[in-house]
Order: C-alpha cells, then sequence, then structure tokens
C-alpha cells in the first residue's frame, strides 16, 4: 500500500464528497429561490384577484344613487373601472402557467361582459329590472376570480410542498455530507496514526539507538511503501556498516599479524647479528637480504596504508611529466630480475617511443603491484609478460601470469579496499589494499584497469592510460641542452 496512493485517493474522495456537497447546496438554494418567487407569484395572483372582486363589488354599490352626488359617482366609478384595468394588465404580467393564463382570460370575458351589461342598463330606472340583467354576468365575473384564487392558491400549495420536500432532502444530505466527511477524516487520522506514524516513530527510534551505540538495531519494515523502503533502507545502510566494521577489524587483525610476520623476522635477524658468536660471512649476506626483503615489504604495506589514506581524504596528488612507457617497464622488470626472481619474467617493447604524460613515480608503483601480485599468484617457475604497446590514443601496460586465476564472483570485487580473494588469502600476505590504490592511481590519470583472468590458467592486467600530446623530439632523441617539459601537479 503506496502512501502517496492513500493519501491521493483520501483527498480526492473528501474533494469530491465537498464538491458534491456544495453543488448539492447550490442546487438546493436555486430551486428554493424558483420556488419562493413561484410561491411569490401565486400570493400576487391571489391578491390581484381578489382586488378585482373588491373592484367589482365596488362598481355594484356605486350602483347605488345614495352613495353620493352624480359627480362623484361618475368619478369613483371610472376610478374603480380604471383599477380594474391596472389589475387586469399586472395579473397578465404575473400569470406563470398556461392554465393561469387560460383562468385569468376567461374571467377578464366574464368582467367585460359585466362592463357591457352595465352600459345596456344604464338608462333602466327599475332597480329589480338591473339587478336581473346585471346579476349572472357579475355572479360569472366573481366566479371566475374565485377559481382563479384557488388556482393560485393551490399553485402556493404545491410549491410550499416541494420547498418542504427538498428543504428534509437537503437536510438529510448535508447531514450525511458531514457524517461522511468526519467519518473519512476520523478513518484517514486513524490509519496515518497506525499504519503511518507508529512505523515512523518506531524507524526514527531504530535510528536514534543505531547512532547510539547499539549497532544490531534494525528499523521494522511496516506501513505504507515509502516506509518500507525508507526502512529497508536504512536498514541496508545498517547492515553495510556492520559489514565495513567487521571488515575494518578483519583488516586491522590482518595488517597485525602481516606485520608481526616480517617484524618477527626482522627480530630474529637482529638476535642473530647481535649475538656474540660471530658469524660466517655467507650468513650473514644471508640474513642481510633477508633484513631488506622484509623492511621492503614493510615499506610497501605501509605506502599502501598512506597513499589509501590520501586517497579517501583527497589530497593524492600527482606530479606529471613526459615520459616513455617502454622505460616505466624496463626498470620495474629490472628491478624484480636483479632480485633473482624465480619466473620465467619476460619483457615485450615496441621499437618506437611510447610517450604519455605520467606521474612516473606512480605508475611504476602500479606496475610494481601488479607485477608483484603475478609473481606471487603464480607457480615458481612460470612465464610472467610485462608488455607495453599502443592502442589508438592509449598506451596498454599489460602484466600476464599463469597463476591461480580470479572467478567470476570474486572479480566483482577485486579492486574493492581491504577485499582479498579466498585463494589469494590462501597462496600470500597481504592487506588488500594494493589493486584499490592502484585503480585510484590509474583513474587519476584519466586512465582505466581492465581484468581477463580463469580460474586455474591465469589472469591479464591490462593498464590504459592516455598517450601524451606529440612532441618535437621523443626523451631519447632530445638534444643535449634542451630541458624537459615542465612538471604538472594533479589533485
Amino acid at each position: 500500500m503506496s502512501l502517496k496512493r492513500v493519501m491521493t485517493t483520501a483527498v480526492v474522495v473528501l474533494g469530491v464528497v465537498s464538491l458534491a456537497g456544495a453543488a448539492s447546496l447550490v442546487i438546493l438554494t436555486s430551486y428554493l429561490h424558483r420556488t419562493s418567487e413561484s410561491l411569490g407569484n401565486s400570493v400576487e395572483g391571489v391578491r390581484l384577484a381578489e382586488a378585482l372582486q373588491v373592484d367589482l363589488l365596488t362598481l355594484v354599490r356605486l350602483s347605488n344613487p345614495s352613495r353620493g352626488t352624480p359627480s362623484e359617482v361618475d368619478r369613483s366609478r371610472a376610478e374603480t373601472e380604471t383599477a380594474i384595468r391596472l389589475h387586469l394588465a399586472e395579473a397578465h404580467r404575473q400569470a406563470q402557467s398556461e392554465k393561469e393564463r387560460a383562468l385569468l382570460a376567461e374571467a377578464e370575458q366574464a368582467i367585460s361582459f359585466y362592463m357591457l351589461k352595465r352600459e345596456e342598463v344604464r338608462n333602466l330606472s327599475s332597480d329589480e329590472a338591473v339587478a336581473q340583467v346585471l346579476g349572472p354576468p357579475l355572479d360569472a365575473a366573481l366566479g371566475s376570480l374565485e377559481r382563479l384564487v384557488e388556482f393560485n392558491v393551490n399553485e402556493a400549495q404545491v410549491a410550499r410542498s416541494q420547498a418542504d420536500r427538498w428543504d428534509e432532502l437537503a437536510n438529510v444530505l448535508g447531514v450525511g455530507a458531514a457524517a461522511l466527511l468526519l467519518l473519512g477524516g476520523s478513518a484517514l487520522l486513524l490509519w496515518l496514526r497506525r499504519s503511518v506514524f507508529r512505523p515512523l516513530l518506531e524507524t526514527s527510534r531504530a535510528m536514534r539507538r543505531f547512532g547510539g551505540g547499539r549497532k544490531r538495531t534494525r528499523a521494522p519494515e511496516a506501513g505504507p511503501t515509502e516506509l518500507r523502503e525508507m526502512a529497508r533502507t536504512f536498514n541496508e545502510m545498517a547492515n553495510s556498516l556492520g559489514r565495513q566494521q567487521e571488515e575494518q577489524l578483519t583488516f586491522l587483525a590482518g595488517v597485525a599479524h602481516d606485520l608481526r610476520n616480517p617484524l618477527s623476522a626482522l627480530k630474529m635477524s637482529a638476535a642473530l647479528v647481535t649475538s656474540d658468536r660471530p658469524l660466517p660471512e655467507d650468513r650473514l649476506r644471508k640474513t642481510m637480504a633477508l633484513v631488506r626483503r622484509q623492511v621492503a615489504r614493510l615499506d610497501r604495506m605501509v605506502g599502501d596504508l598512506l597513499d589509501a589514506t590520501r586517497i579517501e581524504a583527497g589530497r593524492f596528488e600527482l606530479s606529471l611529466e613526459d615520459r616513455d612507457a617502454r622505460e616505466l617497464a624496463r626498470e620495474v622488470v629490472e628491478l624484480y630480475l636483479a632480485g633473482g626472481s624465480s619466473h620465467d619474467l619476460r619483457l615485450v617493447l615496441p621499437e618506437e617511443p611510447v610517450l604519455l604524460r605520467a606521474d612516473a613515480t606512480r605508475v611504476e608503483q602500479v606496475l610494481h603491484n601488479l607485477v608483484s601480485n603475478a609473481l606471487k599468484y603464480s607457480p615458481v617457475g612460470s612465464r610472467v609478460d610485462v608488455i607495453v604497446e599502443r592502442s589508438g590514443e592509449e598506451v596498454v601496460l599489460s602484466v600476464v601470469d599463469r597463476g591461480i586465476g580470479i572467478s567470476k564472483e570474486e572479480l566483482r570485487h577485486l579492486f574493492a579496499p581491504f577485499r582479498r580473494t579466498g585463494r589469494a588469502r590462501e597462496t600470500a600476505p597481504g592487506v588488500g589494499l594494493g589493486l584499490s590504490v592502484a585503480r585510484r592511481i590509474v583513474e587519476a590519470h584519466g586512465g582505466r584497469i581492465e581484468v581477463d583472468s580463469r580460474t586455474g590458467v591465469g589472469s591479464t592486467f591490462r593498464v590504459r592510460l592516455p598517450m601524451a600530446p606529440a612532441i618535437a623530439h621523443p626523451p631519447e632523441a632530445r638534444p643535449e641542452g634542451t630541458a624537459s617539459s615542465p612538471a604538472d601537479t594533479v589533485h
């Protein structure tokens, strides 16, 4: 379960509920507004119909001569007739439905017929005759107006009942939306507390315990995917740090063991030299040769440690100059040949100079390491080739042995510091820094190291370095008195 997906879904659902509630509120408000307008129109229709009824009754009352002087009666009658016309016009504007318009037209027709009959009986002197002529039209006009009132009252009641139903629906929807939002928010908070905050706090506590020195502490891989990934990453980091600590302890133990061997040899040699008994000359030479070898071994181990420290601290420096790769390879091979190597060490060089811009001391250090490993991990008397060649714009320095070889699994960790393959640990002592330092030196020159190896067949290490820019005179053909190119310093 992904925290992002859950939060997105929850926000979308709550947003949809909120939008639905807001839309429902807008719709209900609009409907209630229309209902209110309809109710107001119905009330207004009732008022106008009743006003017309009053106007008609007023005309009947004005038919009695005792209501005033003729001029006053005529003026009142004219005002009432004008009011009737105005009320009818206003009623036409207020009519909303076809049925109401039909009822209004019927009422208007009845009122017009009544007004016409009034004009016809104006010259009659008998009140009974007037009543007999005007009674039926008046009753018809009042009846049509009464039906118009009933229609508007019914319309008002229908509008009110609909408004009541929508009001109840609005209350139900409002309460339902509020309950849904409350339940959804509560469920989301409970889920966050149980599935997010608790694993997060446990991971935080595990990190604090680990930082406090309890290195075996691990974070629980629980909760959403993101928190599980975070806990898994922390656990992998803790496991990696634990492995590094174990490797460092193993490295320190290996360093102590490897230092103890040459120190023991030096101690024994010193005891022989400083003893009171005189030593034969040949025995003394062998002892001093042993001392030199052990001192060289110690110097190499300490040098690898110092180089690894400088590289990790970012203080590794190179003094670059143009050199012939053949000279560097020749010096390394001659050094091992002068020491009386028990292997068939061969140097393969091209006829033309192979120039590169490099720190000669560091490149020789890389070759020393590769040749030394080839000799250590090869059977006595086997052949080891040191080859210098040019490949495109690169100088290739190859060391080929016929030794124990390296498996595919061990090749993955070959250049890791403090790591030595199983067969290498059994065959020769060391601290596992030589190849790591060599690779960093080659990479600092802008090159790379390649390895081809088969178990039981041998290994080929190739150092590829960029060639130096072309110069007018190769190093061995440079005229006397011509200064070499100035050295560069690269960090």
